[in-house]
């Protein structure tokens, strides 16, 4: 994340995807909208910007008010704001002149032309301007003449916002930090310099920082005892905190906030550090001596040790809820028996923020009453009809809210630790829009599976094959694919997506309804400059053909007229006016071929395609016009991404030149 406090040295920024606040607590809320902001970007191929100020724009407006309590300080909010993979944090001088901008002036001078934003996410009760005339409404109402689009946070929302920082702060103010924990997904923190007390604590045995706040507004919770950490040099320990007036000292009223770190003895003074408060022990007390002092304290100390031992399970949660949610959906049809025999595995994935459904196409086998009976806490999606594989996945991730979709087909068995692997790749890089795990056969389990294997190519032709499944040649794994590397498309046995780019790009064609709809989307992601990758690192197992089996006509249909489609909507026009002749010549030879092995139904499947793709042209000519007007919006490469396209004819090479081998091309 890049931070910038002068509004006059921003850089241009791509398809920018804004919001504006204060955060102040850099709550749950806050990282719902954050949340948002950044899949917006994802989904424009732009970039995300928190804008925020400093100093509060309460301290300039009203200088004499003294009520303003912040629950972090800028500083804080910086290190918060950056854990949740921002591109850009621009945090604005807020000063007398600034909030003398007209409305037009504040969209005009500031917004417009300092982020010439795409989207600005924003609540609808936000305002800005001198008086603060602008509102959302205005806002919109230079959306065309501007050239952006207002994205609404809804009162709903807005207004759980507001509860939850009345909510923080009241819990704050009496002590329940612990509370306030919860509701921000993170610890409260004090911040600052380490000053020079009365030693008291060094005498005792239970030497103490004495903290300076930097932040004069920041609020100060209730006085007491707190178990808590102390962070110093990017390294956490273990420590006691206490905030008052020491009532059981003489001639001590000023309130102090010391920390006593654990099994730590540098000399830290004039050195920055940060508190996080973990909970509360116990209230302040005036004690009859010293010596009663120090025997609470060492009470505290164990009651603090306890708390600690505690926290560990709530930081574990913290960590859970920040990590990427992933939804892993299967598409189910007439697959009752794969379920019982697949699922399980599945249930088992260890990645925490997971949530793992099942979508029922309309099943006539009694599916859904097998998953109500022995399944009845797996998310169940029922559809109306048999929607195919294209539109049932479509509408099963239609109103799903997680970062990252993963397909799985019903009859694939996972592996341990199988899913962690993909989303680590994806936060890798920003350009990785889908990642496919090695898929091996469960058939013959040393060997790789046929729809995927070790990630998908095309020859210049439109012909699919894999590193590791060359037409009807399949490998034994021996490793020879264990790289991770970019491939053209992903199987959609089981391939993992980035949730804003699937929607964005409008998901599978559903004019495929099945087979190749996976490699259609890749190339809309690739011309759009996206890269889709493979990683070894994660293992699933297919049985494959639990659907349709490999030797099934309809199927050879479906692979021959979906490939005409795939074509058509995303090869180079130029390319495309020779492709297709020799497409049809190839397709020709093959049709021929089953008629004289007397293979009729698959002979009339190859004719049947030719007619289809007659059919279908001025449909997916208009697709293509349609497809080509969004990538062009969207693209975050100026050139279409071609890695994964042999250069040559896989056929020529595996029937004439007797290639059999990924490794021989």
């Amino acid at each position: 994340m890049r931070v910038y406090r002068d509004l006059n040295n921003l850089p241009p920024f791509r398809n920018a995807v804004i919001t504006i606040g204060s955060f102040d607590g850099m709550h749950i809320g806050h990282q719902k909208i954050i949340r948002k902001v950044k899949d917006l970007a994802i989904a424009n191929g732009g970039e995300s910007i928190i804008i925020t100020f400093h100093p509060h724009p309460r301290q300039i407006v009203y200088p004499k008010d003294n009520s303003l309590r912040l629950i972090t300080s800028t500083e804080e909010k910086v290190d918060l704001i950056e854990k949740l993979g921002v591109d850009h944090l621009v945090i604005v001088p807020f000063s007398f002149e600034f909030s003398q901008q007209s409305a037009d002036e504040y969209i005009q001078r500031f917004l417009v032309s300092k982020f010439n934003p795409q989207h600005i996410v924003i609540g609808y009760d936000h305002r800005f301007g001198l008086n603060r005339r602008g509102d959302i409404n205005y806002l919109k109402w230079h959306e065309k003449n501007a050239g952006y689009k207002v994205v609404e946070i809804e009162k709903k929302e807005v207004n759980e916002i507001t509860v939850s920082s009345t909510k923080i702060r009241e819990s704050l103010e009496k002590g329940d930090v612990a509370n306030a924990a919860k509701l921000m997904n993170h610890y409260f923190t004090l911040s600052g310099k380490v000053v020079k007390g009365q030693q008291i604590g060094g005498k005792m045995g239970y030497p103490t920082a004495n903290l300076q706040i930097n932040e004069k507004h920041k609020l100060i919770p209730a006085d007491g005892v707190y178990a808590a950490y102390a962070i110093y040099d990017n390294e956490r320990h273990k420590a006691m905190l206490y905030i008052g007036n020491r009532p059981t000292l003489k001639n001590s009223s000023n309130r102090t906030i010391e920390v006593n770190i654990f099994d730590f003895n540098k000399t830290i003074y004039d050195d920055s550090i940060k508190v996080e408060l973990v909970d509360f022990i116990r209230a302040d007390a005036k004690l009859a001596d010293l010596d009663s002092l120090k025997l609470q304290i060492e009470k505290d100390k164990q009651e603090v040790e306890e708390q600690l031992k505690k926290a560990d399970r709530d930081i574990q949660k913290m960590k859970v809820q920040a990590l990427p949610s992933v939804a892993v959906v299967i598409l189910n049809y007439n697959g009752e028996k794969l379920l019982g025999s697949y699922l399980p595995s599945v249930l088992k994935t260890s990645y925490p923020n997971c949530n793992i459904y099942v979508a029922d196409n309309a099943s006539k086998d009694g599916s859904v009453a097998f998953m109500r009976k022995n399944f009845p806490d797996t998310k169940l999606i029922e559809l109306k009809q048999n929607h195919g594989f294209a539109k049932g996945y479509n509408l099963a991730l239609k109103d799903l809210e997680e970062e990252y979709f993963v397909l799985l087909n019903s009859d694939v068995e996972v592996t341990a630790g199988w899913l962690e692997p993909m989303i680590e790749l994806f936060e890798s890089s920003r350009d990785i829009a889908a990642v496919q795990p090695k898929i091996r056969s469960h058939r013959k389990q040393d060997h790789f599976e046929h729809a995927g294997a070790a990630g998908g190519w095309i020859d210049f032709l439109g012909y699919p094959f894999c590193r590791g499944r060359m037409i009807d040649t399949i490998e034994k794994d021996q490793g020879q694919y264990d790289q991770e590397t970019e491939i053209f498309w992903a199987s959609g046995a089981c391939m993992a997506v980035r949730a804003p780019l699937y929607k964005t790009f409008g998901g599978f064609d559903d004019d495929f309804f099945a087979h190749m709809e996976e490699i259609d989307l890749c190339w809309r992601l690739k011309r759009a400059g996206y890269k889709i990758m493979f990683t070894p690192k994660s293992v699933v197992y297919h049985f494959g053909g639990g659907t349709l089996t490999y030797q099934s006509p309809y199927k050879a249909y479906l692979n021959f007229r979906n490939n005409y489609y795939l074509l058509l909507k995303n090869e180079n026009a130029l390319r495309l006016a020779y492709v297709i002749p020799i497409r049809f010549m190839m397709d020709g030879a093959a049709a021929i071929t089953f008629l004289m092995q007397r293979k009729w139904l698959f002979a009339q499947a190859v004719v049947g395609a030719f007619f289809s793709f007659f059919l279908a042209l001025v449909t997916f000519i208009k697709k293509r016009l349609e497809i080509g007007k969004l990538i062009e919006r969207v693209r975050i490469s100026p050139q279409s991404n071609r890695q994964g396209i042999y250069p040559k004819s896989i056929v020529f090479q595996y029937f004439v030149m007797g290639k059999k081998l990924f490794s021989k091309l």
